[in-house]
This record gives C-alpha cells, sequence and structure tokens, in this order.
C-alpha cells in the first residue's frame, strides 16, 4: 500500500532488534523488523509461540521498548522517549484488547467502559462504544453476567471508546471457542471498517488471516513472509 495523504503511514519501524538476558543467557526476541503500518489498515501478525509477535506489539504500544532500532508514530519518535511521553501515547492514541478481558468484576460494562473514557481527550459516549460491538442492552450488566465473547467484546468497546488511531490485538479470540471467536473478530471488522482504525492482531490461527489486508508473518524474530491478501474474506466466513 503506497504512502500518500489519503493514506498515511501510521507505525514506521527499523531495524528493530530485542534482546532479553535471564541468567547468562541472551534471548533475541526480534532481530532487526523493518515494519511500515498504515492508516485503515487491518494487519494479521502471524507466527507461533515464541516468533516475537507479541514483543512487537508491545514496543508498537509503548509498553516495551526495542534493544536498537527506531519507532516512529506519525512524526513522533517513540524510540527514547519518556515514560510520562509514553503513557501519555498509550493513552491518548492506542487501544489494547488482549486474550483476557482484564475487566473490573465490581463495575458494570458501562462503568468498565467509562473508566477509560473519563480520562480520554475526545471519548465516545460509553453507551455508544457499547452498542458498536453489539452490547447496547447489556449497559448494567457485572462481568460475571456476561459470557466469555461478551466479556471480550465489552474489553474491545473499552478500548475503542477513547477513539484511538490504533487497535491493538493479542490473541483476542485465544480464550474462546471458534463461534465466539467470530462475533470477536467481526466487532474488530466492524471497527476497522467504521472507523478507519489501524487494527493490528496478533494469532498463531493462520485461519483468521484470511480477514487481513495484509498478513505478515514473523518466524524466530525475523519477518519470514508478507503478503496482502487479494480476495478478503469477512469474519462471518471464517472457521478453525
Amino acid at each position: 500500500m503506497p504512502q500518500d495523504n489519503a493514506n498515511p503511514a501510521i507505525f514506521v519501524a527499523r531495524g528493530l532488534t530485542k534482546v532479553y538476558r535471564m541468567g547468562e543467557v541472551e534471548v533475541h526476541a526480534l532481530r532487526g523488523i523493518d515494519l511500515t503500518l498504515y492508516r485503515g489498515e487491518l494487519v494479521v501478525l502471524l507466527g507461533p509461540s515464541g516468533s516475537g509477535k507479541s514483543t512487537l506489539l508491545n514496543i508498537l504500544g509503548g509498553l516495551d521498548a526495542p534493544s536498537g532500532g527506531e519507532v516512529r508514530y506519525l512524526d513522533h519518535t517513540l524510540t527514547g522517549a519518556s515514560e510520562s511521553e509514553l503513557t501519555r501515547f498509550r493513552r491518548e492514541h492506542v487501544g489494547f484488547v488482549f486474550q483476557f478481558y482484564n475487566l473490573i468484576p465490581s463495575l458494570t460494562a458501562r462503568e468498565n467502559v467509562a473508566a477509560v473514557t473519563e480520562i480520554s481527550k475526545s471519548p465516545m459516549r460509553p453507551e455508544d462504544a457499547l452498542a458498536l460491538v453489539g452490547l447496547g442492552n447489556r449497559l448494567d450488566h457485572f462481568p460475571a453476567q456476561l459470557s466469555g465473547g461478551e466479556q471480550q467484546r465489552v474489553a474491545i468497546a473499552r478500548a475503542v471508546a477513547k477513539n484511538p488511531a490504533v487497535l491493538l490485538c493479542d490473541e483476542p479470540t485465544g480464550a474462546l471457542d471458534s463461534a465466539t471467536g467470530v462475533v470477536v473478530l467481526e466487532v474488530l471488522e466492524k471497527v476497522n471498517r467504521e472507523l478507519g482504525t489501524l487494527t493490528v492482531l496478533i494469532t498463531h490461527n493462520a485461519g483468521i488471516a484470511d480477514m487481513a489486508d495484509r498478513v505478515i508473518r514473523l518466524s524466530d524474530g525475523q519477518i519470514a513472509e508478507e503478503h496482502r491478501n487479494a480476495h478478503k474474506r469477512s469474519a462471518s466466513e471464517l472457521s478453525w
């Protein structure tokens, strides 16, 4: 996808490396990643456990810092940013969705979403975010009263309610059965389409890759393969 004014690069990463030291052992999680991600794309990062997917996602989201290389978000360099700058970046620009929903049990669906919108610059109304994910009739339900798939949709509503430019999803269907997972993927597809949010989705499940604009396969900390889907399948057509 060419870079132009209508479709600017959101992230540009060059030469990213990440080394973890575990006692005397060095673990090379990333080994020189070059990557550009554009506004409005739905990108799937595919690969087995240990391939570097989560490390890459955490660096893009400002949750971790690379050992080497550079990451830029629009015209801001994230590499070397202070912790307070990274906190502001995460708060204002990035929504996160994880495998486990991390909802606050004592708060209703509406209150879980409001916990984020109250500290955001230009948020959606919690009710609108929950309607977007198909839970407009579950506003006052507590997490224990919701199924796993509904809890994950509340987590997605919470992530998108602050109107982020970027949605980073780490195995968002990993704790769900196939049918429920498809419902969650349909929500992510809708958010990407209707809000134009750059959506990056980590999975080890190759079947999910068919819904992406672009698929990037990682292996041993490197990009092993990258391709565009000539014919995207809708999330409703997926199964695994």
